[in-house]
C-alpha cells in the first residue's frame, strides 16, 4: 500500500482510510472495536462528520489516549457564524481532543470566499489561526462548485464522490488538485454500492497520487477486505481493467448514485432507492427488493406530482421523475416475470 500527500497539509497516510459514517448504526463497542482495529491494520485517516449523529463520539473513545497518532477530519454543515463554532465546539469535545486535522465545510452549494458576506470562509482561518483546527476543507456533490473551489486556491483539501464510473470531467477534478497541490478525498468509491469488486476499486484508486478513498465500514468483515489490501494491494491488471470497461459500459450515462439529497419528497417517495431499482435487482440480485414491502415503496412513484424538487436538488442533475417511471415500469416486468434479473 502506497503512503499519499494530502497537498500541502502535508499530511501522509496510507492510500486506504475509514469514512464513519456507517459507524452511526453500530454500537458504542462495536464501532470501537473497528476504528481501532482499523487503527492497528495500518489505516491512518478517518473521516466523520457532526451531521452522522454519534459517529465522532465513537471516534473520540477509539482513539482517546492516542490522538497523536491518527488523522482526523469532520466536518460542519453550518451556514452561519453562530452555527460554526457552536458545530466546532461540539465536534472537539465528541473528539475528546483540542484540535481537528482538517475541518471541512460539508456538502456546499456555493465556494465560500472571503468578504462574502457569510464570514463561513473568516471562521475557517480564525479557527486555524486559534489552533483549533490544522488543515481548511471542503466537500460537495456539484461539478460546478468543485471546479470553483479548486481554481479559488483558498481550501487545502476538496472532499468529492469519485470512482472508476466516474466521467472525465470528474476525473479532471483529480489532476487539476494535483496542480493547484490540493488534497483530494474520495468518498463514495464504492458508488453508492453499484461497484461490488473491492479489489477493482482499489486497483483503480492507486492510479491516482494525490487520492485517498474513505470506505464506508459498518462490519468487520468489510474492514477485513480492505485490511488485506494493506500488504497486498490490487494493481490495475488486464483482467481488472477490461472488467472496469464493462461496468462504465454498463453504467454509462445518468444514473442516480442514491446519495439521498433529493429527499424528503412530499409523496413519501424512497427517491435515493426507487430510483435505481433496476441496477440494484441485477447486480445484487435479492428477493428483499422484491417484497411485499419494497411493491409498496415502489407503487408510490404512481403518487408523483411531478413538482421536481427532487431535481433541483439532485447534485448530478437528474431527471428523477422520469428515472423513477422507468424503474418502475421495469420493476412491474420483473415482478411479472416478463424479465429476468437471474
Amino acid at each position: 500500500m502506497k503512503n499519499v500527500r494530502l497537498g500541502r497539509t502535508e499530511i501522509v497516510v496510507p492510500q486506504n482510510a475509514f469514512g464513519c459514517l456507517p459507524i452511526q448504526r453500530d454500537t458504542t463497542e462495536v464501532a470501537v472495536g473497528l476504528l481501532r482495529q482499523a487503527y492497528e491494520g495500518g489505516m491512518r485517516f478517518f473521516d466523520t462528520a457532526r451531521a452522522y449523529t454519534d459517529s465522532e463520539e465513537k471516534v473520540g473513545e477509539a482513539f482517546d489516549g492516542m490522538r497523536e497518532k491518527v488523522y482526523i477530519a469532520t466536518k460542519t454543515a453550518a451556514k452561519t457564524q453562530e452555527g460554526f463554532w457552536k458545530d466546532l465546539e461540539t465536534s472537539l469535545k465528541n473528539l475528546r481532543t483540542d484540535y481537528i486535522d482538517i475541518y471541512q465545510l460539508h456538502m456546499v452549494n456555493q465556494c465560500y470566499r472571503p468578504g462574502d458576506g457569510t464570514g463561513m470562509y473568516e471562521c475557517l482561518v480564525e479557527a486555524k489561526e486559534k489552533g483549533l483546527i490544522r488543515h481548511i476543507g471542503i466537500t460537495t456533490h456539484k461539478l460546478a462548485v468543485a471546479q470553483e473551489i479548486i481554481e479559488s486556491g483558498l481550501y487545502e483539501t476538496l472532499q468529492y464522490p469519485f470512482s472508476y464510473l466516474s466521467s472525465e470531467k470528474e476525473i479532471a477534478l483529480v489532476r487539476a488538485c494535483v496542480e493547484k497541490d490540493m488534497g483530494f478525498i474520495c468518498m463514495k468509491a464504492l458508488a453508492g454500492g453499484l461497484i461490488t469488486r473491492s479489489d477493482a476499486a482499489m486497483a483503480y484508486m492507486t492510479q491516482f497520487d494525490n487520492l485517498v478513498p474513505i470506505w464506508g465500514v459498518q462490519r468487520e468483515r468489510e474492514l477485513k477486505e480492505w485490511l488485506s489490501y494493506m500488504d497486498e494491494t490490487p494493481s490495475m491488471t488486464g483482467e481488472i481493467a477490461a472488467y472496469i470497461k464493462g461496468e462504465q459500459d454498463e453504467l454509462a450515462g445518468d444514473f442516480c448514485r442514491g446519495c439521498g439529497y433529493c429527499l424528503p419528497c412530499p409523496m413519501g417517495i424512497e427517491i435515493n432507492n426507487c430510483a435505481r431499482m433496476s441496477l440494484m435487482l441485477r447486480r445484487a440480485p435479492s428477493a428483499s427488493w422484491l417484497s411485499e414491502t419494497w411493491q409498496e415503496k415502489m407503487a408510490k412513484i404512481e403518487t408523483c406530482i411531478n413538482c421536481r424538487q427532487c431535481t433541483k436538488r439532485c447534485p448530478y442533475e437528474l431527471d428523477t421523475p422520469e428515472l423513477l417511471r422507468k424503474n418502475l415500469a421495469d420493476y412491474k416486468k420483473i415482478l411479472a416475470g416478463e424479465v429476468s434479473v437471474s
